[in-house]
């Protein structure tokens, strides 16, 4: 039921028609007569300005949006705050009040001109009732500003709900954290507490948390995401936290990490949330390498691009213990921090790496500089060339976005990636080969297991002289024996890139004394082609982290079970391309690439 407001203060939270805010500033305002409040909206597009109106500022919001702000009337009615236990018993009882407007169970009632009954409300009602046995309570959103009314003759929480393990406390009208605390002294069972979207004032000097460490000594899960807490105040939460297992702590605008003071928690922290944050860098987050307990860390949809902001910044290096890394839909654009990956986490073995720029543009030349927008079936290729490349790259992953990956898998990678290597070498004089290979940190060790490929530079020639205007084709034919495609006989000769199709049969069929017509000529290019999906997502980060439990649990690579089979063939294959060289008057020299090509005959 909304109310006059009491008189306000700055701090105070305070809820309008659903929507919540923070009072930020009461006073008159230039250019208008009687008072007003300055709220911070919650929803930061509901506002109109950061706090500033026709050049005057009038006060500061936490949040970064420039559409944060509105002036208010004091007059304007606004929503009742509630204690928690209020709170609860309308959510999961009902509204007394209500009910006594409610017809009997017996009573008939007319709908759109048709009678019904109402039956079964008492039972559902009774149900409901046993708050004593609730073990998850979900509040969110409810307008809880206290614990209980010093007034009330309501039961404590303690005697309303015993048995609660679980609660979530997010986006309600709190402005101390010390009144959670008052909440969860009474409820001793408790291992997870979400806070989230609730705005904490003064945190750091909070005397209600100096006897929290006994009262959160046995949650395990900590969410306050979307507080707006710097990093300091999130330390001080957390060290009050002893067992503390997981923090979420997404969308609080925070761009880098200072030092972790000694607590708790940097012994017993598994599990960090820091996504939709600004870090620009690995590096912003060197703090966290500290805790040697860490072994996920979530940055999804952060600024990311590089591993440090600059030449002079020393890369973290985080404990072999990390195993899983979330840096998808970030800005990464370059291979130089995918090299750098494993040096950073030494331990890693899941990466979720999907949606960065690098995606769509994985040319091994675009080593330092953005990459292009693609689109189309170009751009679903780039996306299977990209996991290929980045397999390749970090010998220690066994999951790559939510694809476990198999011996055949990592060795079509490592070949493909030696042969794009050798692509680019080819492409370059001699003398800058060593800048090249300088790109490609496993170059010599993927040479050792698979043997070093061929290097063939072609020489410039003028493109007057005949050398220019001819290309050099191997023809072969072949048969299969087994299962197994034998080479049966080849011929080699030069043809004018002008002759047409039709003229190139004719060729490849005097060679071999087949006739032309029935000839089908196959043009193998030496690249490869995807032939099943790479980057099949699907749900949030977190079930990566089951699923390499899961094969951790079954043996690693060498043990699966049939459930973990399954999961690895998801992964995808690559075959050589081929192309057919359809009949028309088409020139040779548009239907094949380079000056050297390679076409099996087929009898057609």
């Amino acid at each position: 039921m909304a109310t006059t407001s009491d008189e306000a203060q700055i701090g105070q939270r305070r809820s309008y028609d659903g929507a919540l805010c923070t009072v930020r500033y009461v006073g008159e305002v230039a250019g208008t007569a009687g008072s007003w409040l300055g709220v911070e909206w919650d929803d930061a597009s509901r506002g109109k300005h950061d706090g500033q109106h026709k050049g005057v500022r009038y006060f500061s919001c936490k949040s970064k949006s420039p559409t944060a702000a509105s002036f208010i009337r004091p007059s304007r009615p606004v929503d009742a705050p509630q204690t928690f236990v209020s709170a609860l018993q309308l959510k999961y009882v009902g509204d007394p009040a209500a009910d006594q407007d409610r017809p009997e169970p017996h009573k008939q009632i007319v709908i759109s001109g048709k009678v019904a009954q109402e039956i079964g409300f008492d039972k559902i009602r009774r149900k409901q009732a046993q708050l004593a046995e609730l073990k998850i309570i979900i509040l969110d959103g409810s307008r809880v500003a206290f614990a209980s009314h010093p007034s009330s003759e309501q039961q404590s929480i303690s005697q309303v709900c015993p048995k609660v393990t679980e609660l979530d406390l997010s986006r309600n009208l709190f402005n101390r954290f010390s009144i959670v605390v008052e909440i969860c002294s009474e409820l001793g069972g408790l291992n997870a507490l979400r806070v989230r979207g609730n705005r904490f004032q003064d945190v750091l000097h909070d005397k209600g948390l100096d006897a929290a460490d006994l009262v959160f000594k046995g949650i395990k899960e900590l969410a306050i995401d979307e507080t707006l807490l710097e990093w300091p105040e999130i330390c001080h939460l957390a060290s009050k936290f002893g067992s503390l297992n997981a923090l979420f702590s997404s969308a609080n605008q925070l761009s880098v990490l200072s030092p972790i003071p000694p607590a708790p928690f940097t012994s017993t922290l598994v599990s960090a949330h820091l996504e939709f944050n600004e870090f620009t860098s690995i590096a912003d987050l060197a703090p966290l390498a500290t805790i040697t307990s860490l072994r996920n860390l979530h940055l999804k949809a952060n600024l990311i691009s590089t591993i440090v902001p600059s030449s002079s910044t020393k890369p973290p290096v985080f404990t072999s213990n990390l195993h899983y890394l979330d840096i998808s839909y970030n800005q990464v654009s370059s291979w130089s921090l995918v090299d750098s990956l494993a040096e950073s986490f030494p331990g890693l073995t899941s990466l979720r790496f999907a949606h960065n720029p690098i995606y769509d543009n994985p040319d091994l030349d675009n080593h330092d500089q953005a990459a292009a927008p693609s689109s189309g079936n170009k751009a679903a290729t780039n996306t299977d060339e990209s996991y290929m490349l980045m397999l390749a790259r970090l010998p220690t992953l066994k999951i790559l976005n939510f694809s476990a990956i198999t011996l055949a898998d990592r060795a079509n990678a490592e070949m493909f990636y030696l042969s794009r290597i050798a692509r680019q070498l080819a492409a370059v004089p001699e003398a800058e080969e060593a800048g090249v290979l300088a790109r490609h940190r496993r170059w010599a060790e993927l040479c050792d297991i698979y043997g070093e490929p061929s290097v063939v530079r072609q020489h410039e020639v003028d493109a007057n002289f005949l050398e220019a205007r001819l290309i050099g084709v191997q023809f072969y034919t072949a048969q299969s024996f087994g299962g197994q495609m034998m080479v049966m006989a080849t011929r080699a000769t030069k043809i004018p890139k002008s002759f047409d199709i039709y003229t190139v049969k004719g060729i490849a069929g005097k060679l071999f004394g087949l006739p032309p017509l029935r000839i089908k000529l196959v043009w193998e290019t030496g690249e490869w082609d995807p032939v099943a999906g790479f980057d099949e997502e699907a749900g949030d980060s977190s079930g990566e982290e089951e699923l390499e439990a899961e094969l951790e649990r079954k043996g690693g690579e060498g043990g699966f079970g049939d459930e973990a089979s399954q999961v690895e063939r998801r992964g995808g294959r690559w075959v050589k391309r081929e192309t057919e060289l359809k009949d028309g008057p088409r020139q040779f020299g548009y239907c094949v690439d380079g000056p050297e090509v390679k076409i099996r005959l087929e009898m057609q």
